[in-house]
């Protein structure tokens, strides 16, 4: 059988002419932007059975084909083991080789319990209490932890709201170090084995309402990029990743959002894109401004993602009737907001402007984008024309989620805040497969390791996997 992807003449190959060299050059010329993108994308999204070293796994999609992971669960159903975790947090596990990272936040006192839903009253004083930061490694095989370590003690400086955690961006690898930021605590960078590198800390800033922090870090290559939107000096910033040294700095004139960046590589070059109720932002990789888009809504949280040469985002905060998702193509400069009537211009392939959802970012699978809604529903559009496929179909008694939806074998799996998972088919119609329960809330979007699926509630982290596997 002959290795994919070799070129192979059957017969003696025909004779090459000059000119046909000359025309040969010219094609390759023009291929070589595609070449460039095709080649950059194989080194930011893996394998099924690879590492997920960021929110959303590689390339920040939520996606993989693994038929060995699992799609029923229970309390007691595909339960390779079952960790507590002490104190409070919603960042997301991530998972390099056999490691799982994350953070939490214990309280010397006992805290108000979470309420679940969308409420106003969510506010709290900054609590007196001392506070411990800790990051956690655990065994993917055992759940056992390997090790954990304190990175700050001390009362905190702001104030959470009720339904925030001090410890809710998620970390982030490269495979040889850990990068475990805490907003307004620091950056953190630790070896596998739990040795600290290099940390960074910046004042203390207050956020909107005192609602705390929440927009993870990410890597691009060398460096590691901050966003730290608040209602004091919002900035981006980007960091040697070995060194912590910061190599740029930009202020921005945004108040508090809670969107993590994204680095676009897309054909024509690569880009920072920054999510914001005033602007969204593009940024070179030298953090100059390339284009800015305003329509989004009074509050950003979920991520964007990039997919076949397209980049999505939107905002949908519940209190707002404009509630926008885009589709951007490449290339663009300057001021590309769309005018009042518009869904579609130059630099924006799509726009629906109602969709959007406010905390879950959608996800991308089999050529549709899948928007879940906050209260419980389910829209599904075509992801290179916008056409809307179904429209906000019910979860069956799901009403509540913060956790993103992840998308594996054929199926859509939806994480509500009270445990209960919604299994949908993927398709251009709504079908709901099945719900698993765990009946333990949960806020963090779950992770995926080889055959392993990994969900984090409230007091636990779950490793759901099928008999037999291996991890």
């Amino acid at each position: 059988m002959r290795p994919s992807g070799l070129l192979v003449f059957d017969r003696q190959p025909p004779s090459v002419g000059l000119s046909d060299i000359v025309e040969f050059m010219k094609i390759l010329r023009h291929c070589l932007p595609v070449i460039s993108a095709a080649v950059l994308w194989c080194g930011t999204h893996s394998s099924p059975g690879g590492d997920w070293p960021q929110f959303r796994g590689p390339g920040a999609m939520g996606t993989v084909e693994n038929p060995n992971l699992p799609d029923t669960w229970s309390p007691t159903e595909n339960v390779a083991w079952k960790a507590s975790i002490p104190g409070r947090g919603w960042s997301c596990p991530v998972v390099q080789g056999k490691r799982i990272f994350l953070t939490t936040a214990i309280s010397a006192t006992e805290e108000e319990p979470v309420k679940e839903g969308l409420y106003f009253g969510g506010e709290r004083p900054t609590p007196s209490a001392v506070h411990e930061w800790r990051v956690l490694c655990l065994d993917l095989d055992s759940g056992k932890t390997l090790w954990e370590k304190t990175v700050f003690k001390g009362a905190p400086v702001h104030a959470r709201h009720l339904k925030n955690s001090y410890a809710s961006e998620t970390p982030v690898t490269d495979g040889e170090r850990l990068h475990a930021y805490i907003g307004n605590v620091g950056l953190f960078t630790f070896d596998m084995d739990g040795k600290e590198l290099w940390n960074r800390q910046w004042d203390p800033v207050k956020t909107r309402y005192g609602w705390g922090t929440a927009a993870s870090p990410i890597l691009h290559r060398d460096r590691i990029y901050v966003l730290n939107d608040n209602d004091s000096a919002s900035f981006l910033t980007a960091l040697d990743r070995k060194t912590g040294e910061v190599i740029w700095k930009v202020d921005r004139d945004e108040g508090s959002n809670w969107s993590p960046p994204f680095v676009w590589e897309n054909k024509l070059r690569s880009e920072i894109i920054t999510t914001g109720s005033g602007k969204v932002r593009s940024y070179d990789l030298d953090g100059k401004l390339l284009w800015t888009l305003t329509g989004l809504s009074s509050i950003t949280v979920s991520s964007p993602f990039a997919s076949d040469g397209l980049l999505y985002f939107g905002s949908g905060y519940v209190g707002d009737k404009r509630k926008p998702f885009f589709a951007i193509k490449p290339g663009a400069t300057g001021d590309i907001s769309l005018h009042e009537e518009e869904t579609t211009n130059e630099f924006i392939a799509w726009c629906q402007k109602g969709a959007a959802p406010y905390m879950p970012t959608p996800v991308l699978y089999h050529d549709r984008v899948y928007i879940l809604l906050d209260r419980g529903m389910l829209s599904a559009f075509d992801a290179k024309t916008g056409r809307q496929l179904y429209d906000r179909e019910r979860l069956g008694g799901a009403t509540q989620f913060t956790a993103s939806p992840l998308a594996w074998n054929g199926r859509i799996f939806c994480f509500s805040e009270r445990g209960q998972t919604s299994v949908i088919e993927a398709g251009d119609s709504f079908k709901l497969v099945r719900q698993n329960d765990l009946g333990e809330m949960i806020m963090a979007t779950p992770a995926i390791a080889g055959d392993s699926l990994l969900i984090r509630t409230e007091s636990h982290l779950w490793c759901l996997r099928k008999p037999g596997q291996v991890p």
